[in-house]
């Protein structure tokens, strides 16, 4: 993926796709540990489409299904990516049950030299 993101090795017409593991700490009305994968395809013209299947496990113990879809843009001349994101949450549990009503819209930067992803979430 690298070298396809560097310039150094062009973008098959057909795309490529790449599993991506995610793991990282998130704090807001929600708080705790979110992990999984996200399956991106890179499309022919650098963008890229998202496909997010995550895990949050939050502080008190409870787990939530975190699934969405997007896309990233590579910045021209930077190793930074900006992400757009819609996100559904659901869960079986009482205590956060007003996930599942829910509709999330996600705005972020991820950067290619680090790979930490900085994001926003906003909630309906």
């Amino acid at each position: 993926m690298e070298a396809i993101l560097a310039g150094q090795e062009a973008i098959p017409l057909h795309g490529a796709r790449f599993d991506l593991a995610v793991d990282g700490r998130f704090k807001g009305r929600l708080a705790g540990r979110a992990h999984g994968v996200d399956y991106v395809r890179v499309r022919a013209d650098g963008r890229m489409e998202l496909d997010l299947q995550l895990i949050v496990e939050t502080d008190d113990g409870h787990r939530i299904a975190l699934s969405g879809g997007g896309q990233a843009a590579p910045r021209p001349g930077e190793p930074m990516l900006d992400i757009f994101a819609n996100v559904r949450l659901s869960t079986a549990s009482k205590e956060y049950a007003w996930v599942n009503e829910r509709q999330i819209w996600g705005v972020g930067t991820a950067s290619l030299a680090t790979g930490k992803v900085v994001a926003e979430g906003f909630m309906q």
